[in-house]
């Protein structure tokens, strides 16, 4: 099949499911940029082929209507699902609007990254976190509850060469995306090269599962997918190439689908992916997971961002917090942040949206229900929300002196526009609405005159675990 007549196949299809191109990508191959890179000429595997026309084909069969092309859907375990339900009663049961996934949203998060400072000024807060850990042999231990491109999770690993140059590192991260794993790999290679003792491991399990390495269903345990590599020589280049090579792997396994509960993305299986320098095996086989001996007790927590700011406090402590806690070794910390408003960004989103304010849960209300969650299993556990001097730390829109002093550049507004609405996480669908005046970009221009710049406020809580 010529990718022209593929492209129209997927449009026609998107128009009748009602589904935007990118969320067809995401939920067909976990791949959001896919249709973007078939237009700009870029080739697919037949077995990628397969699971697009797989996808339409049991999509269609739900709802009734013909097979695309006469494709037959092959049997489940060949397109590498578990215990979950077929993709065709999936989709059908989704609702457009709870197919959305804020942090999915590839365009906004990759422009916010690249024009504001919260990956580093959260890395600058984490690694503070160091010198009040007591790591124990055979290594520091380290899970980071939501990779993501890995910015905030390399520039902690360089804290902690500093902090701990001779010491091995055990590091877990987890990260449903394959982009984002695609990218967080990238950045490795350096850290490989200047810390030799290190075991990097990726996996794309649920917060109950990932720190242990373990999937709770028998089917899907059965079915994971457990993946080392020991990388050959001693130099970053040698490592970079090895690293990407990985590429057919993740594209083959990393792959998921929508949960018809929530919208949110759900693994097909299982992936367990670790790696490693081969000539630093011997000195790290007491550090290296083995399947069926593993354990969770890490002197480091890392939980930045891991749930939408809108979701509620009980499912923030009992889905996510909760078992990150439950991780944290004898001596070790959990450090959390999220979004706290009070700032320029949402004084913005308020003059489009009056009396909007998506941060419904702070620090406080949030521990609260982590210790209740916890019951028993928390009194070893110390939770400190502090005060607002010691938890509350800013970062900013990166903008040239003077830029904001005068007239605002088309540019510079539209950044500060889409920094305002991702952290505020507002749905695509009222952006539609409001950007259809110019009304957000005054607010916007009104805003960054008022502050000469845009900045945004972060919150952290600590949770630790007393030593034996």
């Amino acid at each position: 099949m010529g990718s022209d007549e593929l492209l129209q196949e997927v449009r026609a299809f998107c128009r009748d499911a009602h589904l935007a191109e990118s969320t067809f990508g995401r939920l067909a191959v976990n791949d959001g940029k896919l249709m973007s890179r078939l237009r700009a000429g870029s080739g697919i595997t037949s077995e990628t082929l397969q699971r697009l026309r797989t996808f339409m084909a049991e999509h269609r069969a739900a709802r009734g209507g013909a097979v695309v092309g006469g494709a037959v859907p092959p049997p489940q375990e060949q397109i590498g699902r578990s215990s979950m339900a077929v993709a065709a009663q999936q989709t059908q049961e989704i609702e457009p609007e709870r197919e959305f996934r804020f942090f999915d949203n590839r365009q906004k998060y990759l422009l916010f990254v690249n024009t504001c400072a919260e990956k580093q000024v959260v890395a600058s807060r984490v690694s503070q976190e160091l010198d009040n850990i007591h790591p124990q042999p055979p290594a520091v231990r380290v899970f980071d509850a939501g990779v993501g491109d890995g910015t905030v999770l390399t520039r902690v690993m360089r804290s902690m060469h500093t902090r701990f140059p001779t010491m091995p590192f055990y590091i877990v991260g987890k990260e449903i995306s394959l982009e984002d794993v695609r990218l967080a790999l990238e950045k490795m290679p350096d850290r490989f090269y200047e810390h030799p003792e290190t075991v990097l491991i990726l996996t794309n399990m649920y917060y109950a599962e990932a720190p242990w390495l373990t999937a709770r269903d028998p089917v899907a345990a059965h079915n994971m997918v457990w993946h080392e590599v020991a990388l050959r020589g001693d130099s970053s280049h040698e490592f970079e190439e090895q690293i990407s090579d990985l590429q057919p792997f993740l594209d083959a396994n990393w792959t998921a689908h929508s949960s018809p509960k929530t919208g949110n993305p759900v693994y097909d299986r299982p992936v367990v992916l670790v790696v490693y320098r081969d000539d630093r095996r011997f000195v790290l086989d007491a550090t290296l997971p083995k399947r069926g001996n593993l354990r969770a007790d890490y002197d480091l927590v890392i939980a930045s961002q891991p749930y939408r700011a809108r979701a509620s406090t009980a499912f923030k402590a009992k889905r996510v917090v909760a078992p990150l806690a439950r991780a944290i070794g004898p001596g070790g910390r959990l450090i959390g942040i999220h979004s706290w408003g009070h700032d320029p960004g949402l004084e913005i989103i308020q003059k489009v949206w009056p009396g909007e304010n998506p941060f419904v849960t702070d620090r406080h209300a949030l521990l609260k229900e982590v210790k209740q969650e916890l019951g028993g299993a928390g009194r070893d556990l110390t939770f400190k929300a502090n005060s607002d001097a010691k938890s509350v730390f800013r970062y900013h829109m990166h903008a040239m002196p003077g830029e904001v002093s005068g007239a605002i550049g088309t540019s510079t507004l539209f950044a500060a526009w889409n920094a305002a609405v991702y952290v505020a996480q507002v749905e695509d669908e009222r952006l539609s609405e409001a950007q259809k005046g110019d009304a957000y970009i005054k607010a916007t221009d009104e805003v960054l005159k008022k502050y000469g710049g845009l900045w945004f406020n972060d919150e952290s809580y600590v949770i630790s675990r007393r030593r034996d």
